[in-house]
């Protein structure tokens, strides 16, 4: 059984992981630390909650040098509230080193002129933030960056599709040429890649598949919308059974904004978290919601990527997100640490088709409908397309003057040669379809590899 002794960190970050309770490395943990811990640059594609976090952190902040006042690693995330996640764990590992580790938090919507003010008197040890004000403050020729040996680029996708990949380009372009480089992110889209190839060079790249695409102790309900009202919906879903803390996630702000206000006029008490949200106000909901003020959370998928809510006992998805890469982070929000939750999907006629996608990912729905009250399950709404696919096997052009036949009263001798007949012919077509499934397989296969 392995354990974090395997890496032989400094005795301040051992303390760290035992004040948090870390006993064990997550896989990714377990594949990267050594090779950061090396210099070596990464390249690291893992889901959200596989303990990434901690992969960069620890092996960098062991090398840190508190003697040295000035700038050794630099962190930038796509959202406040990612960057402030990585700063709690970052000053928990820090407080136990003599002499202390100085970790700084440089985010949008806090006092510049303040922050000028003190990175003249001093540098931290430890950078993370946004990329618009770090580069902001690189820019006022206040945080003295250029002495780095570490550059992180956490949620790299998400930096991209919020379109701060220009800033990280331009913080990238001032850092020293021998950097060690480590990026992070749930996928690797296409333009990302000259990104990549500008600033690394034959990184290490390792890809953690899940072993499952979302918790086991998640059930996934599946409730349609058609012929109902979503909203008095949503509000029966929030009042059946008490749940504990629930998320509701939907596309839009202004969805956002619908849910919570027609919420609040059934005399819920509702926080809502979205874009347009100050950042100060967005802090004081957030602490809220950890103190358990609010039972109810509204939010945009900013939420699902960029903020980490402990006893998420159910998440709803008011509609079917339109990246359906959302959909698992989405739900991943609740089932946490081996804890129990439940994802509630509602879809109209017009979702059928990203529904399916979501089934081929692995994920088994529980058809369920509201009734009295009451959640109960309902028919599956695939019934018909699988009663289609029993009626398609006896379409077949030469079967079907048999099956005619079978319909007539016959001689029972005969009766059986057409079922032998009907029998033969599907094994036939199974035998085909399996053919060619495995031939499709091992192009895919042989594809991936090239």
């Amino acid at each position: 059984m392995s354990s974090f002794k395997q890496f032989q960190f400094n005795d301040f970050i051992m303390e760290a992981l035992t004040d948090k309770g870390f006993e064990q490395p997550t896989e990714v943990q377990e594949k990267l630390i050594p090779v950061i811990k090396k210099g070596k640059s990464v390249i690291g594609q893992s889901q959200t909650g596989s303990g990434k976090t901690h992969t960069f952190l620890l092996p960098l902040m062991n090398k840190v040098n508190p003697q040295l006042d000035e700038v050794q690693i630099l962190i930038t995330a796509p959202s406040r509230e990612l960057a402030n996640q990585i700063y709690q764990e970052a000053i928990q590992i820090a407080k136990f080193s003599q002499p202390e580790i100085r970790v700084t938090n440089f985010v949008g919507g806090t006092d510049k002129q303040r922050q000028i003010a003190k990175l003249k008197n001093q540098q931290p040890h430890v950078v993370i933030g946004t990329p618009g004000r770090i580069l902001d403050l690189m820019n006022e020729q206040a945080l003295k960056a250029h002495t780095a040996f570490a550059f992180v680029v956490d949620e790299a996708d998400m930096t991209l599709d919020m379109g701060f990949l220009e800033e990280v380009d331009q913080i990238a372009g001032r850092l020293p040429d021998k950097l060690q480089m480590l990026v992070f992110s749930a996928t690797i889209p296409e333009k990302l890649k000259p990104f990549l190839k500008k600033y690394m060079e034959n990184p290490i790249i390792e890809h953690i598949k899940p072993k499952n695409i979302i918790s086991e102790t998640i059930d996934n309900w599946l409730i349609s919308t058609k012929g109902k009202d979503k909203n008095r919906l949503i509000y029966q879903l929030l009042t059946i059974g008490h749940p504990y803390l629930v998320i509701v996630f939907a596309n839009t702000k202004q969805r956002v904004d619908e849910i919570s206000d027609y919420l609040k006029d059934q005399g819920l008490k509702v926080a809502k978290i979205h874009g347009d949200i100050s950042p100060r106000e967005r802090k004081r909901v957030m602490r809220q919601v950890q103190d358990l003020e609010f039972q109810y959370v509204v939010a945009t998928d900013l939420a699902a990527r960029g903020i980490d809510i402990e006893g998420v006992s159910h998440v709803i998805n008011a509609e079917v997100p339109s990246d359906l890469d959302f959909f698992i982070h989405r739900v991943g929000r609740t089932g946490r640490n081996g804890l129990d939750g439940t994802a509630i999907t509602l879809y109209s006629p017009a979702d059928e088709g990203a529904i399916s996608e979501v089934e081929e990912l692995g994920i088994h729905f529980q058809p369920k409908e509201i009734k009295n009250g009451e959640l109960v399950d309902t028919y599956d709404r695939n019934r018909r397309t699988k009663r289609e696919k029993s009626k398609d096997a006896l379409e077949d052009p030469t079967l079907i003057g048999l099956v005619k036949k079978k319909k007539k009263k016959i001689k029972p001798g005969y009766k059986k040669k057409i079922e032998w007949a009907i029998s033969a012919s599907n094994k036939q077509k199974r035998k085909v379809e399996r053919r060619q499934q495995t031939r499709t397989a091992k192009k895919s296969k042989k594809n991936s590899y090239k």
